[in-house]
C-alpha cells in the first residue's frame, strides 16, 4: 500500500529547515543583521554580568561541546 504524503506529519526539524529556507529566500543579509542586533539587545536586558562571563569562559564552544572552527 502506498503512503499518502498529505497524511504524513513533518518533523519539527524538517519544518524548521523548510521555514528557514523560505525565510532566506525572502530576506537579505541586512534582515539577519537586524534581527541579530535585536536579539542581542534583548539578551543584554534580560541577562546579567554572570551570563556573559560564563559564555566568555566557554570560548566559542557550541552547546554540544564541539568546537566551532
Amino acid at each position: 500500500m502506498a503512503t499518502n504524503k498529505k497524511n504524513e506529519k513533518m518533523s519539527r526539524e524538517e519544518a524548521g529547515r523548510k521555514g528557514g529556507k523560505a525565510t532566506s529566500k525572502n530576506h537579505d543579509k541586512e534582515f539577519y543583521q537586524e534581527i541579530g542586533e535585536k536579539g542581542g539587545e534583548a539578551t543584554s536586558k534580560n541577562q546579567g554580568k554572570e551570563f556573559y562571563e560564563e559564555i566568555g569562559k566557554k570560548g566559542g564552544r557550541s552547546s554540544s561541546g564541539q568546537r566551532n572552527n
